[in-house]
């Protein structure tokens, strides 16, 4: 298979470079925007007396970001022409996305809030692929603009990876259905304006079948966000839901009845591979960092570089850094040609959870081969750690991809 990156992807690389120093590096400096990228950055971010969500001034420049990207055409990047994009395809998204990781930190592409000059737009596939003529009238353009806000809430208090066994339940009532029920870590809580529920419509716990989802304005009567979880990485976005005899129109169910978690596999799977991506670049970033950092330091009279101790672990990570961006070059390239994201599950879920690992360790290491002064706050590699460190759980665990691989592996469980 041909690894070469085509001519066109490398031109819009270049061409991202150039809107960056043109636009971005200018916004993220100007008035006094420069204290929301100081890597003691939760205060800045954090509204600590709103329990902990993000300040309304830095959501503000995400969302000016975000214009400035779209006016130039850079924003729906992977999207279909038909809305506004360039249909880029996976293989294009994963290069992009790995290119802008391993820039840093910055405004061009913010870890804590999943924000980037080309945008990721899982919900929208998923829209376009699950919805119905008037909810994609509705939400398509809102969701890729900001007006229309989505939550993803599929995890419980009780239930996590086990997505089959959901406790929240939806019954029909005429032309209505009553939703009761509890979500944990229901992401973008903060600000959306509807919610993404998975519900048991029918069937017994444990089978994929039977869970419905539906689009829930979040001022519906009996919905309540409880609170936001406080996490490892801040400001948090991430609620607590409860929903008390929630009444919804038959409209709201996102997708076939009793086939929600056909859309939950779609984000996951649109997701991962390009979250993998990532978590490359930002673990190339770091041994990057770590190679300058170490030629540069003297210790005992020589560069620091010269210690085995230095160079093996090092050498080591790059060496995995190579091979997993090749598989998830492989992988990308295999989707775009034509393969059912099915069918490449395993592969999908190598990338993303051997990405997310090795980003984890490449920030250990960098904080390492720095000593002290990597400890601190004044330098980026914790941040990129404590963001990182939240994929090995929420993209789907690691334990519950090797799982997956394991069984195609072994035969356990069909590709499709």
């Amino acid at each position: 298979m041909n690894f070469e990156i085509p001519s066109g992807i490398h031109d819009k690389l270049a061409a991202l470079d150039a809107f960056i120093e043109r636009e971005i590096k200018p916004l993220e400096q100007a008035d006094d925007n420069l204290r929301f990228f100081d890597q003691r950055r939760e205060h800045a971010r954090t509204d600590w007396d709103n329990d902990g969500q993000p300040r309304q001034d830095w959501e503000a420049l995400l969302k000016e970001m975000r214009r400035r990207a779209d006016a130039a055409g850079h924003l729906r990047y992977g999207l279909p022409e038909r809305f506004g994009g360039s249909g880029a395809g996976n293989l294009a998204m994963a290069v992009v996305r790995e290119h802008l990781a391993h820039k840093g930190l910055g405004l061009h592409n913010d870890l804590q809030n999943e924000s980037s000059i080309v945008g990721n737009f899982p919900g929208v596939i998923m829209m376009d692929r699950f919805g119905s003529k008037d909810q994609k009238r509705e939400f398509l353009e809102g969701m890729i603009t900001g007006t229309h806000r989505i939550g993803f809430g599929l995890t419980e208090p009780d239930h996590g990876s086990d997505a089959t066994f959901l406790e929240t339940r939806a019954v029909r009532d005429g032309n209505e259905w009553v939703i009761n029920g509890t979500k944990r870590f229901n992401s973008g809580l903060h600000s959306a304006n509807y919610d993404m529920v998975f519900a048991r419509t029918s069937g017994e716990n444990g089978a994929a079948n039977g869970i419905t989802c539906f689009l829930v304005p979040t001022e519906t009567l009996g919905f309540s966000v409880d609170f936001m979880w406080w996490t490892f990485n801040m400001p948090s976005d991430h609620a607590e839901v409860t929903l008390k005899d929630v009444r919804v129109p038959d409209s709201t169910v996102f997708g076939e009845e009793g086939r929600g978690l056909a859309l939950a596999q779609t984000f996951v799977h649109e997701n991962r591979i390009r979250q993998a991506a990532s978590s490359v670049g930002a673990a190339q970033y770091c041994i990057d960092q770590s190679i300058a950092y170490a030629r540069e330091r003297v210790v005992f009279g020589k560069p620091l570089w010269k210690n085995q101790a230095i160079q093996f672990p090092l050498a080591e990570l790059q060496t995995e850094a190579e091979m997993v961006r090749g598989l998830i070059y492989k992988t990308a390239t295999q989707m775009d040609a034509g393969a059912h994201h099915m069918d490449l599950t395993d592969k999908v879920s190598m990338c993303n959870y051997r990405a997310n690992r090795l980003v984890c360790d490449a920030a250990d290491r960098a904080i390492q081969v720095h000593g002290g002064i990597g400890y601190t706050r004044h330098m980026p590699f914790e941040h990129i750690y404590r963001h990182h460190r939240r994929y090995r759980i929420t993209e789907g665990s690691e334990e519950i991809q090797i799982r997956r691989i394991a069984g195609i592996l072994f035969g356990k469980s069909a590709k499709r």
